[in-house]
């Protein structure tokens, strides 16, 4: 049986030749026995065989595929219902949904902890005492500004994120509109020295090597080209075996190259279009100028092998360190996100400032700096020594952004996902269990490579006072 999107059931016969763009049905997941509901975004005809590509609902575009109609449930469509002629109440003029004129405020006030629950068992594991400013008005203040130019994935707009303004339509972020084209994947393979990587998603190749089932990189200048032939023709002229621009940081086979956006423009676009093959919606591909990459490589004998980058703008009125970051597919869940993550923060110390990424984060993006935030925090209130008088250790969230250059803001954010702070006798205080502290010990355990600041050899430049980048 086959039905629209409101529930009309449809003649349960051959349903492949009335498949089109919109038409939802379950689909087999590839390498899995799943079959989640799937829409149709495009049908095309190859070797005589159809093909749909399909977007899983609820699941990230990642998982987008072209699929045969071997792997479509037939017997469970659901047509698109027909738009409706008559313009909606809620648009004004026709043009676009009302959004509120007034900012979306939130009182969050910090849950009150009563004596006996205190004096059960978890004060006396571990105390920390925090010095929080009183909460105003009945709590502490966040305001949310609605960000009426872009929607944000509920899964990114929260803790830290809610607090910043809405995403401006300059530095990486991509201002285009998420038509059918770039929601579609247009690349099917790439290789990149020894790696061959499927992308996640869309990036703006020149359409005439897109059409190629892989696209070869040169892993040190990362000039694409449309056949491993034409990659070996390359290779013969490139004379380059590590990134462009200035090594500014090497320990063990660990390297970090600065490259400035505007003296690098090639290597830096090559290198944007790259990323945006495993960013979904941040990035940027055109005007590099204003941004310095720190690329991360493995060395051996061959040369320097990107791991992963991070971007940032070189001047920033938003004190935002990274701009756009990411760790290649290869070398995902081996802790070099962290890597990054801590080498940003390590050049915040050198500049005195404090620092926080440009909002929103993607999914994997979120996970990894909020795991990051919980261990840098987490150690830095586990190793605190007891005062002269054998007094409890107090500390500011001011302090704990001083030390670590982590934004105050996502101190506080931190802290309150891992429901730290509490409420008692009349100051706000800090108790960590002991499986939070087991749990952070199990955890940086795991991080076997570390930055180390006196490997780091970099000047911070300041570029307000330059007529020119």
């Amino acid at each position: 049986m086959a039905a629209d999107f409101d529930g009309r059931v449809e003649s349960g016969q051959e349903f492949s030749t009335l498949l089109t763009e919109g038409c939802r049905m379950p689909v087999k997941m590839r390498s899995t026995n799943d079959w989640p509901l799937a829409e149709i975004l495009s049908v095309k005809e190859q070797n005589g065989q159809m093909l749909y590509y399909v977007h899983y609902i609820d699941y990230n575009k990642r998982l987008d595929e072209w699929v045969l109609e071997d792997r479509l449930d037939l017997e469970r469509i659901q047509f698109p219902k027909k738009e409706s002629s008559t313009p909606k109440k809620s648009e004004r003029n026709g043009s676009r949904p009302v959004t509120p004129d007034k900012d979306i405020v939130l009182c969050v006030t910090p849950p009150v902890v009563e004596d006996n629950g205190l004096q059960n068992g978890s004060l006396d594991l571990l105390e920390r005492t925090l010095s929080v400013p009183p909460p105003q008005s009945g709590g502490m203040q966040r305001k949310l500004v609605s960000a009426r130019k872009r929607k944000l994935p509920a899964t990114e707009n929260e803790d830290s994120q809610d607090s910043s303004p809405g995403p401006r339509m300059t530095g990486s972020l991509v201002s285009h509109h998420d038509d059918i084209v770039t929601r579609m994947k247009n690349v099917e393979m790439i290789e990149l020295g020894k790696h061959r990587i499927r992308p996640w998603y869309f990036s703006p190749y020149p359409q005439e090597f897109t059409i190629y089932p892989c696209i070869y990189l040169c892993e040190f200048c990362l000039k694409y080209t449309k056949s491993r032939k034409c990659l070996e023709r390359h290779k013969v002229k490139c004379n380059l075996r590590h990134p462009p621009g200035n090594e500014i940081y090497r320990k063990g086979t660990i390297s970090f190259f600065e490259i400035d956006g505007r003296k690098n423009k090639f290597y830096a676009q090559n290198l944007c279009l790259l990323a945006k093959l495993f960013l979904d919606h941040k990035t940027l591909y055109y005007d590099t100028d204003p941004f310095l990459f720190y690329v991360m490589t493995e060395c051996d004998l061959r040369g320097f092998h990107i791991v992963g980058y991070f971007s940032k703008e070189k001047e920033s009125t938003e004190d935002y360190n990274v701009a756009c970051i990411l760790t290649l597919p290869p070398y995902q869940r081996k802790g070099y996100g962290k890597l990054l993550i801590e080498f940003s923060y390590e050049l915040s110390k050198f500049e005195g400032k404090t620092g926080s990424p440009e909002k929103p984060l993607s999914d994997l993006g979120l996970l990894s700096y909020r795991s990051y935030w919980t261990q840098t925090i987490l150690d830095i209130l586990i190793n605190m020594e007891p005062n002269e008088n054998g007094e409890k250790p107090v500390v500011t969230i001011n302090e704990i952004s001083e030390i670590t250059s982590i934004k105050k803001e996502d101190v506080i954010s931190t802290l309150q996902h891992l429901n730290l702070i509490n409420y008692y006798k009349g100051q706000y205080i800090m108790t960590l269990s002991r499986d939070i502290v087991d749990a952070n010990e199990r955890s940086m355990a795991k991080r076997k490579v570390r930055i180390d600041s006196k490997c780091l050899h970099w000047t911070p430049k300041d570029w307000s006072k330059r007529g020119k980048w």
